[in-house]
């Protein structure tokens, strides 16, 4: 069997609207809770588990998510008609913009605990160019 992620835990100020906001942006569904986590699963299985924790405990992670390109565009307009800020960086300095990077195209966003959540349609290191981030 080769080496595969399962599933992260994502700490949250509230597991429930941090499933729910990022379930809404890609345009998949937030589970059932299990236990104290609720659960979002991507295509390729894999489980993001948001968990509740102190807000002392909130250290914001980065998330990046790899979209095909009418995805991107559903997420993007999901985005916008929400009023949610992004950037084409991850410096979070070129706001209402996308990157293409890579041949593809990308932005970055905050979910409800500050973390950093990225979209692409084309992964890292797609072109021999393509150095930056």
């Amino acid at each position: 069997m080769s080496v595969e992620l399962n599933h992260t835990i994502v700490h949250a100020r509230d597991n429930r609207e941090s499933a729910a906001f990022l379930a809404r942006v890609l345009g998949l569904e937030a589970g059932a809770p299990w236990g104290p986590f609720v659960p979002v699963e991507t295509a390729n299985g894999v489980t993001l588990d948001f968990a509740t924790v102190p807000a002392a405990d909130l250290s914001p992670q980065h998330y990046a998510f790899l979209l095909s390109d009418e995805e991107f565009d559903a997420a993007h307009a999901r985005i916008r008609e929400a009023g949610i800020t992004f950037y084409a960086d991850p410096h979070l300095t070129l706001p209402g913009e996308i990157n293409h990077h890579h041949g593809g195209r990308g932005l970055y966003f905050r979910d409800p605990a500050g973390h950093g959540m990225e979209i692409i349609t084309r992964p890292y290191g797609s072109l021999p160019e393509a150095g930056t981030r």
